[in-house]
């Protein structure tokens, strides 16, 4: 009775099982031991697909998590342009568009999403072309009208981002070794990392300048290079040069009347406040000699520095008298003639120390 009891609660933890997975596709069981796992042809056509960049697609926020999707009508044209792409599925590679998307939803490689805003927000004239945010739609039927398509299965890696992440721990130890370098090498990254900073705050300086004239003057909003601040954007696309085209209502003239007094108010008030020359110079001076400090430092440099400090306040701070008439003396000593002794050791001390200072601003003069 025990061993027949076991045996029906097996076969309803199957039962159960079974209806859970339901809608799993049989090509995802598990093949039997002894044979090579063969991999599913829509799953590999799936990889293939996305690792495709003729495909255009966006990353955006799926209930908590960001997924990679793109839209039914663009999944259409990719098809009719690559049908190569096809003869991976294999005996599936006759099927419609329409028939092997809704295999890949079957198949939980893909997953039909709705866009979260379904209303034109103020100044905007139609919906976002790509949303920013989704959620999962009711049916999960391929459409091309306006339907988006995320893909839910993990991207394999490229193999220049495994080197790359080999890559950051030793850039990281070389950013903390940097005190070290010679000095030529320290000069040569001081310049480049200088130069690549002057060339990024320039590029936004002239855009969002061009982008305030067009809008004061002919009252269009034009971002050239319109991808260049994009947190998820292509190589290609992060550096295009032509903007994208204005979708927004035409702004009011009262409002970019008042936009360009506030420009006007604000160029005045930076050059009323702008500093003097003699004010430019002092701060280059402070500058440069920040500079100068950390170019100049060597651990050779910092020892011998430590080394004749220590032998100078050495120096400074031994007593010249060592023998008892001098102590008797001190005794016999008026308070008036103490402190003027005490005072007389200061600035002596005071005095090793300015030569000390000396002697290492002549050992960098040497350095340089």
């Amino acid at each position: 009775m025990k061993k027949s009891g076991g045996a029906e609660k097996k076969r309803a933890r199957r039962s159960s099982g079974a209806i859970q997975n339901g809608s799993r596709d049989p090509n995802f069981d598990t093949p039997p031991r002894g044979q090579p796992v063969k991999q599913d042809a829509f799953q590999l056509f799936a990889e293939k697909v996305r690792d495709n960049k003729d495909l255009v697609s966006r990353w955006a926020v799926l209930q908590e998590t960001r997924v990679e999707y793109f839209r039914g009508k663009d999944f259409v044209s990719f098809l009719r342009n690559h049908p190569e792409l096809k003869d991976i599925l294999e005996t599936d590679k006759n099927l419609d568009t329409d028939d092997i998307a809704n295999a890949l939803l079957r198949k939980n490689l893909l997953v039909r999403c709705d866009r979260v805003v379904k209303t034109v927000r103020p100044g905007k004239k139609k919906l976002s072309t790509w949303p920013a945010h989704l959620e999962i739609f009711p049916e999960q039927v391929f459409s091309e009208n306006d339907a988006f398509f995320a893909w839910t299965f993990v991207k394999r890696r490229p193999l220049w981002q495994t080197l790359l992440s080999f890559f950051w721990p030793v850039l990281t130890l070389a950013i903390c070794l940097f005190p070290v370098y010679p000095h030529q090498c320290k000069l040569l990254i001081l310049y480049s990392c200088a130069g690549v900073l002057l060339l990024i705050l320039s590029l936004l300086s002239l855009r969002a300048t061009m982008f305030g004239a067009l809008y004061i003057v002919i009252g269009k909003r034009v971002w050239f290079f319109p991808n260049i601040l994009a947190e998820e954007a292509t190589l290609r696309e992060l550096f295009r040069f032509w903007p994208k085209k204005d979708e927004e209502e035409r702004p009011k003239w009262t409002t970019r009347l008042f936009y360009a007094i506030v420009a006007v108010l604000v160029i005045l008030l930076l050059r009323h406040h702008a500093p003097d020359e003699a004010a430019r110079a002092r701060y280059q001076k402070r500058v440069s000699n920040i500079i100068d400090d950390v170019l100049e430092w060597s651990p050779r440099l910092a020892l011998s520095g430590m080394m004749d400090k220590q032998q100078t306040v050495m120096n400074a701070t031994e007593p010249n008298d060592s023998s008892p008439d001098a102590s008797q003396s001190t005794e016999e000593m008026s308070p008036s003639d103490i402190i003027s002794e005490e005072t007389t050791s200061d600035q002596n001390e005071a005095e090793a120390f300015e030569h000390l200072d000396d002697a290492d601003q002549h050992k960098r003069d040497d350095h340089k």
